[in-house]
């Protein structure tokens, strides 16, 4: 293991107290530098250090400024750039493609301090400033935007990332796998061809000669696509289809007379390989020379990341083609020994916020692989759960037992939600959670509730949420404790017309129920909901009602904003009224 600074540099002065005269590696990203393993560029730049490689890391450089990224020197090796832990069209833009008042990931949460698309703008600001230096593209951005993808703030097709920024390959999913190999054949000089989780755009010549046999598949081109909208549809249908890591094949994809090259997804980190990234010695706080407060890391320090990847490949959500849907846990010892670690913390007051991931009721999945070897289904709970997913919910019940034993918690909350799908299986953790681990309010994402809609989504029947809500009040009842739920509705999803959302503002009124949060939907790059949007058909090819302009989209924004006041003859409904709470702030 090679020695770790406390930070990575991202000086001239720091690389001297760290004892590098160069760099071997140098990383930028769009986010604050905030040392803690929920942020990616943060485990990619342990890692690398881990392996021996001399990292340095620019965050938030000024992108109007090529000569920002000279702070350091030029890299021996290579350059890795992200845009950070979301997309940065996200980042910057509403659905309403307005400009968003906060950057969560940025000091005291200024905007402006990433530019739109900034994986090509970052790459092409090292192309300027470092001639001939390998690029490698990665995170969340990376993975949306690796073949030809439907940008909604612009409202066209745009091609993979890798054609703008002139990047040598990119790396798609978590990337811990294939990163350390890419920077091994930087420095050795040696083809980059065959890496699993990665992308590469081939020039005429080597097009020419690549021999995809029957290891790739051809998705439609570029031009394909710009041609004919169903185009993106079937590609977006062989992407999910080819994400099993067991069985998925390489996808090309032809550029004129070029071809991006996607290899295969790599396997799933093991558990003790997924322990070992989060072990590594992480600052776990933003580094010194921010003095105001950055949102996003407020909202994570005192949680645990114990899964990766979900099983439910919503149709709105990136998942299914960033981490995918096999499910890793952690290690339990691990994660007390992260445990251990926040108590240690001077600032810690004894509440853990969270402990999960993409659910808080998934740890400890289970599959028989050699059953899931052949499996092209784009989720393991729709349109009926496998039989070869397992997730009965004991061992993240032994897990959270575990962790209220530590003397230094008083408090251990779920707070990235659960999957109702799954938890309705799950008595005795169900029973837990509602006891011991809800904060006095538990989010739940039901997102819709007409059945239409709910099957485009890939959810389950809106049944299963108005049992849950029967068994979260008797359960918080019988515990003495005066708890509410936070459901998550989406609106203007494609095939939601005003007919299937007054299903949502009829139980809605019927319960007196005014949202905390309301969620507009957005197309998202490379997501089968995006795909629907674009097309305005559903994968079968049925066309189906799409909202596109703020004036078609506002009467259902209106539904999951219209403040809902007066007495219910439902005594339960009449607990979980916002309006008789503190109204929360509402976000659209």
């Amino acid at each position: 293991m090679s020695r770790q600074p406390e930070f990575l540099p991202t000086t001239g002065e720091e690389m001297e107290r760290a004892g590098y005269e160069e760099l071997d590696i140098l990383l930028i990203t769009g986010d604050c530098y905030v040392d803690h393993p929920s942020f990616g560029v943060s485990i990619i730049g342990r890692l690398l250090t881990d392996c021996g490689y001399r990292v340095g890391l620019i965050a938030q450089p000024d992108w109007k400024n090529p000569e920002s990224l000279t702070v350091m020197g030029r890299p021996r090796i290579g350059v890795g750039v992200t845009s950070g832990n979301m997309d940065s069209m996200v980042n910057i833009y509403t659905v309403g493609r307005r400009f968003r008042k906060e950057d969560c990931f940025s000091e005291n949460g200024e905007t402006g301090k990433r530019p739109p698309h900034a994986l090509i703008v970052y790459a092409q600001m090292v192309k300027q400033v470092f001639p001939g230096i390998p690029v490698q593209l990665g995170g969340l951005e990376a993975s949306f935007r690796r073949i030809a993808h439907y940008d909604y703030w612009q409202d066209k097709i745009r091609p993979s990332v890798l054609l703008d920024s002139k990047a040598e390959i990119l790396v798609y999913g978590m990337g811990e796998r294939p990163t350390p190999e890419v920077y091994r054949r930087f420095a050795a000089g040696e083809s980059l061809a065959g890496i699993r989780g990665t992308a590469r755009l081939l020039g005429k010549k080597a097009a020419e000669a690549f021999d995809p046999g029957d290891r790739y598949l051809f998705l439609p081109s570029y031009e394909e696509t710009l041609a004919d909208k169903d185009a993106l549809m079937r590609a977006t249908i062989m992407v999910e289809q080819e994400m099993n890591f067991q069985s998925g094949r390489g996808l090309l994809q032809k550029y004129g007379d070029r071809l991006l090259v996607v290899e295969p997804p790599p396997e799933p980190l093991k558990p003790e390989e997924l322990d070992r990234v989060h072990e590594l010695p992480y600052a776990r706080r933003p580094h010194p020379k921010y003095k105001g407060r950055i949102p996003a890391f407020e909202t994570i320090k005192d949680s645990i990341q114990a899964v990766r990847g979900c099983p439910g490949g919503c149709a709105f959500c990136g998942l299914v083609v960033h981490q995918g849907r096999h499910v890793m846990s952690r290690s339990e010892d691990s994660v007390l020994r992260e445990l251990d670690t926040i108590a240690k913390c001077p600032n810690f007051k004894g509440t853990i916020s969270d402990v999960g991931g993409a659910a808080g009721n998934i740890y400890g999945s289970r599959y028989d692989l050699e059953r899931c070897r052949k499996c092209r289904r784009s989720s393991c709970l729709f349109p009926a759960p496998c039989p070869n997913y397992v997730c009965t919910g004991l061992e993240t019940l032994h897990l959270l037992r575990r962790m209220r034993k530590h003397p230094k918690v008083k408090h251990l909350y779920i707070n990235s939600g659960i999957r109702l799908d799954l938890a309705l299986r799950q008595p005795e953790l169900l029973r837990e959670i509602i006891a011991h681990h809800v904060s006095g309010h538990m989010k739940v994402a039901p997102e819709h509730l007409h059945p239409t809609v709910l099957k485009l989504m890939r959810k389950s029947p809106a049944e299963e949420f108005y049992k849950f809500m029967e068994v979260f009040d008797r359960i918080s009842k019988e515990c003495g404790k005066e708890q509410y739920l936070i459901p998550l509705f989406i609106s203007n999803f494609p095939g939601c017309t005003e007919k299937e959302m007054k299903t949502v503002d009829d139980f809605l009124n019927r319960h007196k129920w005014s949202l905390q949060q309301v969620q507009d939907y957005i197309p998202l790059p490379m997501t089968m909901g995006g795909a629907m949007y674009y097309t305005g058909k559903a994968p079968d090819g049925t066309p189906i009602p799409v909202n596109r302009g703020l004036a078609e989209r506002r009467q259902q924004i209106g539904v999951l904003k219209k403040r809902r006041s007066g007495p219910s003859k439902d005594p339960a409904a009449n607990k979980r009224c916002w309006e008789r709470r503190k109204p929360g702030k509402q976000k659209s």
